[in-house]
């Protein structure tokens, strides 16, 4: 069965995430002591106590989610034996979760990953003043008639889609007034349900030009090798390979658009069959069927879990 291994991305985040794994395996301790000295930071304690309200903060939230795919695959490969290029077709990351496909397929070095994470949640908190900028998840409306609502809303201020998560869920990010009015304009475009999301930014719009920037600056200081499979990348939702143009794309995602339904059509025309989420959560191997019902979706992030994957891999 041929495979892609894809990657969370915020929201995906708790409080004792990767608790069971850093119990279990020696491998996963040893990643989260990896993050935990690249940050200066003890983030594994904040991972595995809380509080809540310092691990949804950006700058937190980011390196922490990347830290538990990067445990599931270090176990994978390490206790399992199983190299990712052996496993997986491809790799593919919603929005953060980009930082640990690359990572995950040997083109980024774990600890880089984890500052580029934690620059590039501070640079999105920092891209605009709280309380000027929201999102919005709209439901039962598909991209073309959401962007045609962000367009009527605008009114001289900034709102585009931020997320095509497929099946019938857009989210919209912008100038709160923006995003409020394309709540209300999406209804006339078929939207059945629209509500504001409790984020602190807006994230993937051009509001995040100032994050963009300060990506592109790091990004230019930092090593990056070929992955050792093709990364599906979200402002393409197409394969690439080249580390320059990857790194491109990087800056480009702050800012663009997350094209997930049709990075996960991308795969079904690659062969694959099969999605293995990777990490804290089950957002994205639950998105699976709504996109395309021949494929399937399973998800990593218990002992059993792996253990169970593994007997079949």
């Amino acid at each position: 069965m041929s495979r892609a291994f894809v990657f969370p991305g915020q929201g995906s985040q708790a409080v004792g995430m990767g608790t069971d794994l850093a119990a279990a395996f020696a491998t996963a301790r040893d990643v989260f002591h990896e993050v935990d000295e690249a940050l200066k930071q003890n983030l594994s304690k904040m991972m595995r106590e809380g509080p809540e309200s310092e691990l949804v903060l950006t700058e937190n939230a980011q390196p922490a989610l990347m830290a538990v795919s990067m445990a599931v695959i270090r176990i994978l490969e390490k206790d399992g034996g199983k190299p990712l290029d052996r496993l997986a077709s491809h790799v593919a990351g919603h929005s953060l979760g980009e930082y640990s496909a690359l990572a995950a397929a040997g083109a980024l070095q774990l600890s880089d990953a984890a500052r580029l994470l934690k620059l590039r949640g501070q640079s999105m908190q920092k891209a605009v003043p709280v309380g000027v900028g929201a999102m919005a998840a709209l439901l039962g409306i598909e991209l073309e008639p959401a962007q045609a609502a962000c367009k009527e809303a605008a009114q001289g201020e900034i709102v585009a889609v931020a997320n095509d998560n497929g099946g019938g869920q857009v989210v919209v990010s912008g100038h709160k007034g923006a995003v409020e009015r394309t709540i209300e304009a999406a209804k006339a475009h078929g939207c059945k349900r629209g509500m504001l999301l409790p984020v602190s930014a807006p994230f993937h719009c051009p509001l995040m030009q100032p994050a963009a920037d300060a990506m592109k600056e790091a990004l230019a200081h930092v090593s990056l090798g070929t992955p050792r499979v093709p990364l599906i990348a979200n402002v393409l939702a197409s394969e690439i390979t080249e580390p320059g143009a990857i790194k491109q794309r990087l800056v480009e995602q702050v800012t663009g658009l997350v094209r997930w339904r049709e990075t996960v059509q991308y795969m079904k025309t690659a062969r694959v069959e099969m999605l293995v989420e990777c990490g804290s959560g089950k957002v994205l191997s639950g998105l699976v069927k709504r996109i395309d019902k021949e494929m399937t979706g399973t998800a990593l992030n218990t002992p059993a879990d792996i253990e169970a994957f593994l007997k079949t891999a």
